[in-house]
């Protein structure tokens, strides 16, 4: 009897998993033609990118409206924070070196992971690429982006096997551009017709990981990282005058290590630890005088997390992580606050064929000292979390899950100390989500296979840390409170028209009711918070065919406000941005080139994301990346 060979595809993790789960591979992010990470976050469901124009712009990531400083970044499997903000600017990773992302919506799965990771409404990850080695000790892969604007950007990824159980990989790139693109904006019922001014860019980015197999059971993995950007910030185009000349200057240097060590099948430790530096400073040519401010952050981080499974299907960790924050500022006002912070977090997961379920608790202990004035009181709290995925059928990739999670986030250091705005009183802002839901995955018809996952959820937000007049200043308060309805759908398919010829298909769709209720008499009872479509989605059609492939994507939001109340003054109109991709991979021997042309925002609208921030409008860019 002749051999047979049975394939079958392994059931998708976000089909599986007791709360939204979505994840990118590099491929993936190769074939919808990803340039950036926020390029890629904006194809998942039921997130926002704040987007502040421009090439250099910041980019934030919020999760059902919850905002940025509800939603953690962690970079291979360490968290970055910022204790100033409480936000992290994803513009800063570069995705040539990145193989993976995956966005978690309230507790994931996993319980083998830091404490930080269980401590945020929601968590983004970034993983980087592993070097692997087949018939020589070394790889190499160089890029170069350049597009409309000045852009000019190439990179370097080099990985070398130092011996048989020792790797290195250095990446770096450079990148520079004016970003002075023209733009039209009506503003009342005026149109400005301009070019947008100091929003040039440059910068410098490093990075170098060793990989290290001790024995056959221990692993050791040691990082160090370096950005150093100068930026021009546009400004926001009001009162017809686009003229700008703030300017923002980025330092952040960390080194990080990561030890894990199998002892069994049945136990496993893994241990982290890192150290970071944080340097800004913000310049502005004003009619009332020059501004010169300086910001130094800095972090000492250690964790370490326990992992048993002492019987088939059921896991138990402990996670135990330090942390301690401090800042300074050239700022006359400065309190140079301090922050240590311990969290422990206890989770266990049950799983078999049918059922899973996770339930996890963290106990959160912060206090914080400062050189000037009063610190803030300690802050301690216990937070729960449960998820549930059920397969009611046998031979169906059909799935119901529920989760629940109450979880809080510390207010930051600007919100209880900087300057005159700043309030040591302040309570931690509290969020409860409770998620709904159901998954399918396998094969249908023509389609080789489809991913559909829809969820419906509820969140609460309870002091709500927004700024309110008092007398004559602003001062961060505890007075609001927010009540968001939701729907998030996520659809993924693959069909096989012919040989070489392939159709990949990824729909999302958002509907998202969040509410203002902090005051039933105010005039912005039962408003939609600011920057908060009701609609929103993205999709992405690609057609993969022997001589190249062809993307088209868009990402649509409905209108939104800037400000609280919803009124025709503050409306942001809604937008659609549309672009398509063209994409062919050449292969000879051991080596490859890959060549990328994208025509970004073809309708060539200058659409907003962030009020009086126009968009740029049509532009082009290029990528050519050579491996050998």
């Amino acid at each position: 009897m002749d051999e047979v060979t049975v394939t079958a595809r392994r059931t998708s993790k976000s089909v599986i998993a007791t709360a939204p789960l979505q994840q990118m591979k590099k491929t993936e992010m190769e074939r919808i033609g990803a340039l950036e990470v926020s390029d890629a976050v904006r194809h998942f469901s039921g997130v926002s990118i704040k987007d502040y124009g421009g090439i250099g712009g910041l980019k934030t990531v919020s999760v059902r409206s919850l905002g940025a400083q509800h939603t953690a970044v962690s970079y291979d499997g360490v968290t970055i924070s910022d204790c100033q903000s409480g936000q992290v600017d994803i513009s800063r990773f570069s995705l040539d070196n990145v193989s993976e992302l995956s966005l978690s919506i309230g507790q994931s799965d996993n319980i083998y992971q830091t404490a930080k990771m269980f401590a945020s409404a929601g968590a983004l990850s970034i993983e980087t690429a592993r070097p692997q080695f087949i018939d020589r000790n070394y790889n190499a892969s160089a890029t170069i982006k350049a597009g409309s604007f000045g852009l000019v950007n190439p990179s370097l990824l080099y990985a070398l096997k130092l011996g048989k159980r020792i790797s290195l990989s250095t990446y770096a790139d450079y990148l520079r551009a004016d970003g002075n693109y023209p733009f039209k904006m009506w503003n009342g019922n005026k149109l400005i017709d301009s070019k947008r001014n100091n929003s040039d860019i440059e910068t410098y980015r490093a990075e170098m990981n060793l990989f290290a197999t001790l024995t056959d059971k221990q692993e050791l993995k040691i990082k160090a990282y370096l950005f150093d950007s100068d930026r021009g910030l546009p400004g926001s185009v009001v009162y017809d005058n686009p003229y700008a000349a703030e300017r923002l200057y980025d330092r952040n240097y960390f080194g990080q290590l990561k030890y894990e060590n199998r002892f069994s099948d049945q136990c496993k430790l893994q241990a982290s630890g890192k150290f970071n530096y944080t340097w800004n400073r913000n310049t502005d040519k004003q009619a009332s005088g020059d501004k010169d401010d300086r910001f130094r952050q800095t972090e000492t981080y250690l964790s370490s997390t326990l992992w048993i499974s002492p019987i088939k299907g059921v896991s138990f960790s402990l996670a135990q992580d330090f942390a301690y924050n401090y800042l300074s500022t050239t700022l006359k006002e400065c309190q140079y606050p301090e922050r240590f912070t311990l969290l422990t977090a206890l989770a266990t997961h049950y799983k078999n064929n049918h059922f899973s379920a996770t339930a996890s608790l963290l106990n959160t202990y912060i206090t914080e000292n400062v050189k000037i004035g009063k610190a803030a009181n300690d802050r301690k709290r216990l937070s729960p979390a449960i998820s549930l995925s059920w397969k009611p059928l046998e031979n169906s990739g059909w799935r119901l899950r529920a989760s629940y999670k109450d979880i809080f986030r510390t207010p930051t250091f600007n919100d209880l100390y900087y300057a005159i705005i700043g309030n040591n009183r302040l309570k931690s802002e509290k969020t409860r989500q409770l998620n709904i839901g159901t998954a399918w995955g396998g094969t249908l018809g023509f389609i080789d296979y489809l991913n559909l996952s829809i969820d419906g959820y509820y969140n609460r937000v309870d002091d709500k840390i927004i700024a309110v007049p008092t007398m004559f200043v602003w001062k961060m308060s505890n007075v609001g409170k927010v009540k968001t309805i939701g729907v998030d759908v996520s659809l993924n398919s693959e069909i096989s028209l012919a040989t070489d010829y392939n159709l990949y298909i990824n729909a999302t769709y958002n509907y998202m009711q969040a509410e203002d209720i902090s005051d039933r008499n105010s005039k912005i009872w039962k408003h939609q918070i600011a920057y908060t479509p009701k609609h929103s989605g993205s999709g992405s059609m690609t057609l993969e065919m022997p001589w190249f492939n062809i993307t088209y994507n868009v990402t649509y939001a409905s209108e939104r406000y800037r400000m609280a109340q919803n009124s025709a003054d503050n409306r942001i109109a809604p937008y659609s941005d549309h672009s398509i991709s063209f994409s062919r991979l050449f292969k000879w021997k051991k080596q490859s080139l890959r060549i990328q042309a994208d025509a970004l925002n073809i309708g060539n609208k200058n659409y907003e994301i962030v009020r009086f921030y126009p968009m740029p409008g049509r532009n082009y860019k290029i990528t050519v990346t050579y491996n050998i």
